[in-house]
């Protein structure tokens, strides 16, 4: 049963996981895109690995987080489309969090060589039992994903923004604690 909590706005766990989140997903499209125009000697590939990790463990913390907890209601007066697409694009989120840190897992475990696979050097990560084939199609579909996801991040973004600016209603309130609503 999930747990009661004012529906006005997100717990501060949540609020924490989400802008957490958010911030490593952001930095690391920004290595992932643009690791081959960084300088050689930066060696971003084993933060990005890295991150990559941290990424899929905090998303699990969040998926079950969410899955214990109610989520605000939606704006009043809001089409229905607009929370059904809202429900659906949160959901593909957490797809997303999940399969881009797992796909790139089998990329590094079915290379050819293997490249050391650590936690920010702290321990190592162990590589998935998988073969080389892992790695073209694990290598593929992150590439796909990770352009899915910065879709995704653009339309979340540009939602919000209609929401607060266009709507002028509470629902980026729900999940920034110091903003009010815009009426």
């Amino acid at each position: 049963m999930a747990a009661m909590h004012p529906v006005d706005r997100y717990t501060r766990t949540a609020i924490a996981l989400h802008w957490t989140i958010a911030a490593l997903i952001l930095f690391n499209l920004w290595l992932g895109f643009a690791h081959d125009a960084l300088p050689r000697d930066w060696r971003v590939m084993p933060v990005h690995k890295a991150v990559g990790m941290l990424v899929l463990a905090l998303s699990l913390v969040r998926l079950g987080w969410r899955l214990a907890h109610r989520v605000p209601d939606p704006a009043p007066g809001a089409p229905r489309w607009t929370h059904a697409a809202a429900t659906a694009a949160h959901w593909l989120f957490y797809v997303l969090l999940i399969a881009l840190p797992v796909t790139g897992w089998l990329m590094v475990s079915g290379a050819a060589v293997r490249r050391p696979l650590t936690f920010f050097g702290l321990f190592d990560i162990p590589y998935l039992p998988v073969g080389r084939a892992a790695n073209q199609w694990g290598g593929e579909a992150h590439e796909i994903m990770g352009f899915l996801m910065a879709g995704l991040l653009i339309l979340h973004v540009a939602a919000a923004l209609w929401h607060h600016f266009g709507r002028r209603d509470a629902t980026l309130a729900h999940m920034i604690p110091w903003l009010r609503r815009t009426t």
